[in-house]
């Protein structure tokens, strides 16, 4: 790739850093961001060019969030360095979310519940079942990760699920998982667990406020999740 394709030598308007600071992060992509951390390229290869091949490896900018040091690492131009930048970056991005998580909202409906977990959720690959522990008012007392499975199933039983509820004092739950296919469609699965759960709630009087699950919107789909409460399965 000949030199005129590096940034330095590029208008300062269409540089990425430059860009950033008049337009907004929001005007860059992805490639251009990851860019701003890593700073320089490699030779014949501009910084740009390394951040899209980032995202072409790894295949997504979630996929690249999970990733270690030693796995960046073998990409060229992304030393260790480097590849503890990003590293790092990622791994406030996740502090940010816990932060927000102890402002203890209230999480009392399918939007809000899904705005919370969202992003923690948006990154796992695996089926991960969690609790939403709850207190009289249905603000947030903590989220506990319940169990973690393959691609298609997950184990839940309902002694794991209120034990952490009462060693929480918890007046109330909420089920949430995620669906990595992207389709928040409850499966024969979650629901048999959802009515298992609302069963053993009414012995142990501990609301179960709704099971969510979490997928990803599409064309065909314009939200990104399931209220199995919603759907009627917490009528009797």
């Amino acid at each position: 790739m000949s030199e005129s394709f590096r940034l330095k030598d590029q208008p300062a308007s269409e540089r990425p850093r430059e860009r950033l600071v008049a337009r907004g992060p929001d005007a860059l992509t992805h490639a251009e961001l990851i860019a701003i951390l890593l700073r320089t390229g490699l030779q014949g290869v501009n910084v740009v060019q390394v951040g899209q091949n980032l995202l072409q490896k790894f295949g997504s900018l979630n996929a690249l969030a999970l990733a270690s040091v030693d796995e960046i690492i073998k990409i060229p131009g992304i030393g260790r360095d480097k590849a503890a930048t990003l590293v790092a970056a990622f791994a406030l991005a996740r502090r940010m979310e816990q932060e927000r998580r102890e402002e203890s909202p209230v999480l009392d409906n399918p939007p809000t519940v899904v705005n919370f977990m969202r992003e923690s959720n948006r990154l796992k690959n695996v089926e991960s079942f969690q609790v939403l522990l709850l207190n009289t008012r249905k603000k947030l007392i903590r989220v506990e990760e319940i169990s973690e499975g393959t691609l298609d199933t997950i184990l839940v039983h309902p002694r794991e699920v209120f034990r952490a509820a009462i060693m929480a004092n918890a007046a109330a739950i909420v089920l949430v998982h995620n669906h990595p296919s992207g389709d928040p469609t409850p499966s024969d699965a979650d629901i048999k667990v959802t009515k298992d759960l609302i069963r053993a709630s009414h012995l142990l009087k501990i609301e179960i406020v709704d099971h969510i699950i979490i997928g990803r919107a599409s064309a065909e789909r314009a939200k990104d999740y399931s209220s199995l409460k919603e759907l009627g399965y917490f009528h009797a």
